[in-house]
């Protein structure tokens, strides 16, 4: 296995969109000019929004090209065995300046059988909001498929989906069936499966830019939602910990939050790439092969499975997700 593999930065893709806010393009410290930006795709497989290595021996190709050349050095042998040349998980940032869609994503077997896809269980770590910021997540009463459809008929829909404010700190995560929306004001990193599927419950009403009023997927949603009422739907964790706290672990990713202050070893610990988000702060990051990697607040890098720690200098507050 190749040993000499180093941590890789991308280039992120800019999303603007009718939602979108002012704040993604200042805390990556990019220069640029675009406006309603309401994601960044910090590390993508997506077909047709594959990320590209932005520096090194490797600039220029994309995260397939890679996985391709380097297979379980960089994904890690479990994962390339089941996954090909997919990268399993699409990394965001989200800003939300207005509320987003009400929508609802399709587990792995109803997504498969639709759409040849992964289904997409996602989490959200809340990184900044403005006072009096909502999300919604999950139903906040029991209902029936029937009941469903004639509340988004009437378009009172929103009288059952929970809504709950959001502060810094803030986790929520959503398996495949749970109906959910960022509400207006949320900064937010978002770590889900490698999926773009998405059937919209709700939208306000809104109109695109070319006055339509945007598409919704009743009828796809209504098979997808899990109508059960769950007695939280908010994560919770020792907010005050330092070092590597546990935020999420399912059958699709294990979520961590790394603070440091000082120095940090971070180990791998299992078959797997780790991605790391930061979060706040900025530190190095050594491998233990004696690499050195830079990364700043809003920044996101891919460090690959054949490395098997890392140690992290600085004051940083991180994010790693692994498969």
């Amino acid at each position: 296995m190749d040993t000499e593999l180093r941590p890789l930065k991308f280039v992120p893709q800019l999303k603007s969109v009718l939602w979108g806010g002012e704040n993604i393009i200042p805390l990556k410290g990019l220069e640029s000019d675009r406006k309603s930006v309401g994601e960044s795709w910090e590390i993508s497989g997506v077909p047709g929004h594959e990320s590209v290595v932005a520096d090194g021996p490797d600039a220029g190709k994309t995260l397939p090209e890679l996985i391709r050349m380097y297979k379980g050095a960089l994904v890690g042998d479990a994962v390339y065995d089941k996954f090909g040349d997919m990268f399993p998980l699409l990394i965001k940032i989200i800003d939300a300046a207005k509320d987003l869609s009400v929508q609802v994503h399709p587990d792995d077997e109803l997504a498969e059988k639709r759409h040849h896809s992964l289904g997409k269980t996602e989490m959200w770590y809340i990184m900044d909001t403005v006072p009096g910021a909502k999300i919604y997540a999950g139903l906040s009463k029991p209902i029936t498929p029937a009941d469903y459809e004639r509340l988004v008929n009437d378009k009172e829909i929103m009288d059952v989906v929970a809504c709950h404010e959001s502060h810094p700190g803030d986790v929520f995560f959503l398996p495949a069936g749970r109906i959910h929306a960022i509400g207006a004001g949320n900064l937010l990193a978002e770590i889900q499966e490698t999926s773009d599927i998405t059937y919209r419950v709700y939208d306000f009403d809104r109109r695109d830019a070319q006055g339509n009023l945007r598409q919704l997927h009743t009828e796809e949603a209504k098979d997808a939602i899990d109508y059960k009422v769950y007695p939280d739907y908010k994560t919770h964790y020792d907010r005050e910990a330092k070092g590597d706290v546990e935020l999420v672990k399912c059958g699709h990713f294990d979520v961590r939050k790394v603070t440091v202050e000082g120095d940090f070893r971070v180990p791998a610990g299992k078959d797997s790439f780790m991605v790391v988000i930061c979060l706040d702060g900025k530190c190095d990051i050594a491998t233990d092969g004696g690499a050195v990697t830079h990364i700043d607040k809003g920044e996101t890098i891919l460090v690959p499975a054949s490395i098997k720690s890392i140690d992290v200098k600085g004051r940083s507050t991180l994010l790693t997700a692994t498969v």
